[in-house]
């Protein structure tokens, strides 16, 4: 298995992870809009945006998106936030997601990041618990103004 940034071929398998919390969907059933299409090509020629895979046996079993943002704070470092992470529910508990995630940390590492930060929802206690094993802590209390 490997990870590896997203090209448009597997912008269909990416939106059957992230359209089903189970991650089940068939890719062959999802429609990819034009507002995909456009949000894909914005992240591909964005240099602090990449939308990340994991594959195994030449099938997409895994996805998040990595976006870079620089700041003023940690000696002017950037830091890495983490959205949209998605396992397969049938390769779910063979550790694709520990490796997915480890992968996009040591990626985040090597790009000079000082932090990385992502959110969760409240109700996701078993998220949680990955996030925790992980070396992730609940430092801060997250908020949305959805527009």
């Amino acid at each position: 298995m490997h990870l590896r940034t997203a090209t448009r071929p597997d912008l269909p398998a990416v939106l059957a992870l992230l359209a089903d919390e189970n991650a089940v969907t068939d890719p062959a059933s999802v429609v990819v809009g034009e507002a995909h299409e456009k949000a894909f090509a914005d992240i591909a020629a964005d240099a602090r945006n990449e939308i990340l895979v994991l594959e195994a046996d030449g099938t997409v079993v895994g996805c998040l998106q990595a976006t870079y943002i620089p700041g003023l704070g940690k000696g002017g470092a950037e830091r890495a936030l983490i959205e949209a992470v998605r396992v397969r529910a049938d390769r779910r508990g063979g550790g694709l997601g520990r490796r997915l995630m480890e992968l996009a940390v040591e990626r985040a590492r090597l790009r000079g990041c000082a932090l990385v930060q992502l959110t969760s929802n409240r109700n996701r206690t078993d998220a949680h618990r990955f996030y925790t094993s992980l070396g992730f802590t609940a430092s801060h209390e997250g908020f949305k103004l959805f527009l």
